[in-house]
């Protein structure tokens, strides 16, 4: 399956019909306790072979009110020269993974979107203070909650895609996964709707994980294979015809988030300030794997200014992020000094830019061929 190409938005092997588009719209509008309840797998499968991903302004990510104004970002529909898309497999990812460069680029006019793949649905609790009955039973209400909150606090613009979350299967051997997830999708029926998106928003610069996940969930594993297609396949005028007019990014990075460098500079700047490191045991366990060299840095973006926003953001999931947790045991004065970038990998690029970087649009940012394009959302 490639392209529609057998009347409106039909394609071999599904009926596909106006009905079953309004179906999948009405499925994503609001329930009665005001979240967006995702597409059911039928609806979704419709929505992936029309590429009509793109829910009105506030239904589904979107605060049209603004925080991107407050931020000094801009609204929807605007003309902002410079655009930057960040995929996630689930709500919380955003503001653990380049949350710090997200906020200090909306702060400084960038227009940023982040893309969530699937709405964490079957994600444990892991904030013991979270663990009761009524969220459990609404838990993807409730992380829809946390992501408005979350993408406020960062002043950036959010969009859920709809699919399914895989969850983390374990046991030995680990069972299969759940029918109709997202990790489980055909590959070109996953990256439609991001292929959409990326025509609709139309980025300079795309964020992403490495072809590892970052970790190996399945989820994450999947958004590293959907970005990648929707990077190569976004701008060819061949795929995905009738999922809007081709827009080819300039820059695709992957998060080099966690890695042996970082974390061994905050370990030896707390001893030296007479602290107590928690990475001591994690770096005592670090493996090297000469076969497998860790993921090279070419960019590192300064936003040690912005971690206190990024840590705001990671408290707003209180269903993943315990605030008396690891993720806070280094103090920020601490991360300022030791390590005040968050750093990225550049995995593809049609433009020349020397390395290494400290901006996400070098190459981009006075070149007429990327700033003149009007971004449709």
């Amino acid at each position: 399956m490639q392209t529609p190409e057998h009347g409106e938005g039909v394609v071999p092997g599904l009926a596909i019909t106006r009905a079953r588009k309004e179906s999948f719209l009405s499925a994503v509008t609001t329930d009665p306790a005001g979240t967006a309840a995702g597409p059911d797998p039928a609806a979704l499968a419709d929505l992936a072979a029309l590429g009509e991903a793109e829910a009105g302004p506030g239904s589904d990510g979107d605060d049209a009110s603004g925080p991107e104004a407050r931020a000094g970002g801009a609204g929807l529909g605007s003309r902002a020269p410079l655009r930057l898309m960040a995929i996630h497999a689930h709500p919380d990812d955003e503001s653990s993974k380049g949350a710090a460069t997200m906020a200090r680029y909306a702060r400084e006019g960038v227009d940023v979107l982040v893309v969530t793949m699937t709405g964490g649905e079957r994600g444990d609790i892991l904030n013991r203070a979270m663990e009761r009955p009524e969220i459990r039973a609404n838990l993807a209400a409730v992380r829809r909650a946390e992501m408005a909150r979350a993408r406020e606090i960062l002043g950036v613009r959010q969009r859920f895609l709809g699919f399914t979350d895989s969850g983390l299967p374990e046991g030995d051997p680990l069972p299969p996964l759940p029918e109709g997830c997202f990790a489980v999708q055909p590959l070109e029926t996953a990256a439609w709707p991001l292929v959409h998106a990326v025509r609709q928003f139309r980025p300079q610069v795309i964020l992403g994980y490495d072809e590892n996940g970052g970790y190996p969930h399945p989820d994450h594993v999947k958004c590293h294979q959907v970005t990648i297609e929707a990077f190569e396949a976004a701008g060819d005028p061949d795929r995905y015809s009738g999922c809007g007019e081709p827009w080819q990014p300039a820059k695709l990075y992957y998060f080099a988030t966690f890695h042996r460098d970082r974390l061994m500079a905050l370990h030896e700047e707390m001893l030296r300030r007479g602290l107590e490191s928690p990475y001591g045991d994690r770096l005592d366990e670090w493996i090297d794997e000469p076969d497998k060299p860790g993921i090279e840095i070419t960019t590192r973006v300064p936003c040690g200014d912005f971690f206190g926003i990024r840590d705001q953001a990671l408290i707003a999931h209180a269903t993943q992020i315990d605030p008396e947790g690891s993720w806070f045991a280094c103090p920020r004065e601490v991360q300022r000094a030791a390590w005040p970038t968050e750093d990225f990998h550049l995995a593809r690029s049609v433009v020349n830019t020397e390395r290494p970087e400290e901006d996400l649009f070098a190459g981009v940012r006075h070149d007429v061929r990327w700033t003149s394009g009007v971004s449709r959302w």
